[in-house]
């Protein structure tokens, strides 16, 4: 098979029930089935710029996100197939119960736009599952449901602004700074 070549129907249909269990598994919290999943958990979050790797790494993940948003759900928009990832377009719902990082509760529910690259290897093993998503509509959501009125929101206003402004010198993880073009791009640079 080609670099460049769609896999075939039935390796395509075992990616698809793979990712569509991953989501299940995550939605019903059952770490244990979602990280069979992977040979090796992997996530990497493009926004925060933050990777989690390994068994222990990606737990700790699973579990600050649902202290965070217990009820965290997803409803899937798209579904798409490339030479070695499954693509999935989703929003992701929740409702704000939890510290989000040094963020603190705000009670407020969130719907957001996101991306997940399901990657492959030669061997058909989920490698990585790279999420892309804008943090700024997460956070104007958690905030914009807040009261400014109310003396108690203004609080918890406040302390996500602090929260927000200790989070913002978080170094990126240099493992997602350094990338390559891609092998087909050096073709066209000859011409």
């Amino acid at each position: 098979m080609s670099r460049f070549t769609l896999p075939s129907e039935d390796v395509l249909r075992a990616r698809e029930k793979l990712v569509l269990d991953h989501f299940h598994d995550e939605v019903r919290q059952d770490w244990d089935a979602t990280l069979a999943t992977f040979p090796h958990p992997h996530y990497e979050l493009i926004a925060p710029m933050t990777v989690h790797d390994g068994d222990c790494a990606v737990r700790a993940y699973y579990h600050d996100t649902r202290v965070a948003f217990p009820d965290q759900d997803h409803e899937i928009i798209a579904f798409r197939h490339s030479v070695d990832a499954v693509v999935v377009e989703f929003w992701l719902l929740g409702t704000h119960l939890g510290p989000l990082g040094r963020i603190p509760p705000t009670g407020s529910k969130h719907r957001t736009r996101m991306t997940a690259y399901f990657i492959f290897d030669e061997h058909e093993n989920l490698v990585v599952e790279r999420i892309y998503f804008d943090q700024l509509t997460v956070l104007k959501q958690l905030i914009g449901g807040l009261d400014k009125r109310d003396p108690r929101d203004l609080i918890k206003l406040g302390r996500a602004v602090l929260g927000l402004l200790a989070m913002a010198g978080d170094a990126p993880d240099p493992r997602l700074l350094g990338t390559t073009p891609p092998p087909f791009l050096s073709a066209y640079e000859e011409k």
